[in-house]
């Protein structure tokens, strides 16, 4: 989820932990937590800062290691061990408790978006993505928004957070149904799906979609039921003996999309100064462009000297950017 979702949910996971004796009657106990569990739903994004070095490291890293079973068992001991430091006095079981729920918590509901994340690491590396809950879910924010007004208000949180948390999951249950139907609908439409990546949008009845066949990539769009294809690309394999592509694939930017991206296409273009390679995944189709690229521009004019001029990963919405971005001063490789 995005990171004011996390935050709301935190102060929400607060609220619920009023239900535990412990905690509402002792209000030094409240305060721990409730910083505990703010803490704990922001701590797993805390990768959010490796793009201060490049997109490279972000798309590799983010919601990896962080959001990782070991990583989530260590935020759980080490955030109210902190707190803990701070106020001794204070019930650390029950402090434990509730900030390791949070941890979870963000964690969680991370799987269930596009985007997803390696929850299972060291088991699997793995991403993990239900893609029927968008990023982003107005309904969810405005619920803790409202929770949080009334929370305000004087109402008692223990049990309206329970309330409010009970109709998430029941709404949780029919996207997870409305996804079930849209995959139906694919397989009833189109022959020899192998794989779909679906994309909710903030719009309850439009969903994203990107098709894998042994021939094909569809890119489409469903709408109130409806499917409608929009693109369609030859599922064309990566050329491993072509050795501007070789080349390419040990670029970091070119690693770190293959790492993310679950369906993508690739195209060589050839220009008097270089050859470029370029992937493109296919599941973020806006204004009929495909913002999310990795590229690569190999000098090839060398023989078998082949070197990487420039290089960029990450989202561009005209092509002017993206060769700004290809300047070499912006080279990540």
């Amino acid at each position: 989820m995005d990171t004011g979702t996390h935050v709301v949910m935190g102060v929400a996971l607060g609220g619920i932990a009023t239900l535990d004796p412990a905690v509402s009657s002792d209000p030094a106990l409240f305060n721990a937590v409730l910083i505990g569990t703010l803490v704990g739903s922001q701590a797993p994004d805390i990768d959010t800062v490796l793009k201060l070095k490049n997109n490279a490291v972000y798309i590799r890293h983010h919601r990896g290691i962080t959001h990782s079973i070991p990583a989530v068992l260590l935020w759980g001991i080490s955030i109210p061990g902190i707190i803990y430091l701070f106020n001794p006095e204070v019930n650390f079981l029950h402090l434990w408790l509730w900030s390791f729920l949070a941890v979870i918590l963000h964690v969680f509901v991370d799987i269930f978006n596009a985007y997803g994340t390696q929850a299972y690491r060291p088991i699997s590396k793995r991403w993990v993505a239900y893609g029927f809950i968008n990023t982003f879910d107005p309904y969810i924010f405005i619920l803790h928004i409202a929770g949080i007004v009334a929370w305000n208000l004087g109402a008692s949180p223990g049990m309206m957070w329970l309330i409010i948390y009970g109709v998430i999951a029941i709404y949780y249950v029919k996207r997870y149904f409305d996804k079930r139907e849209l995959v139906r609908l694919i397989h009833e439409n189109v022959d020899g799906v192998t794989q779909i990546a679906t994309s909710p949008t903030i719009k309850q009845n439009i969903w994203r979609i990107a098709i894998t066949t042994p021939e094909h990539y569809y890119v489409g769009r469903a709408e109130n039921g409806h499917l409608k294809i929009l693109d369609r690309f030859v599922n064309k394999p990566i050329d491993y003996d072509d050795p501007v592509v070789q080349k390419a694939l040990t670029d970091q930017n070119i690693k770190a999309f293959l790492s993310f991206s679950p369906v993508y296409r690739y195209e060589l273009s050839y220009f008097d100064e270089y050859t470029e390679v370029r992937f493109i995944d296919l599941r973020y189709r806006s204004r009929g462009r495909y913002p999310f690229v990795a590229v690569a521009q190999i000098d090839d004019e060398h023989g078998d000297n082949l070197k990487i001029l420039n290089s960029y990963t990450g989202w561009v919405f005209t092509e002017e950017k993206l060769q700004n971005k290809l300047s070499p001063m912006e080279s990540k490789s």
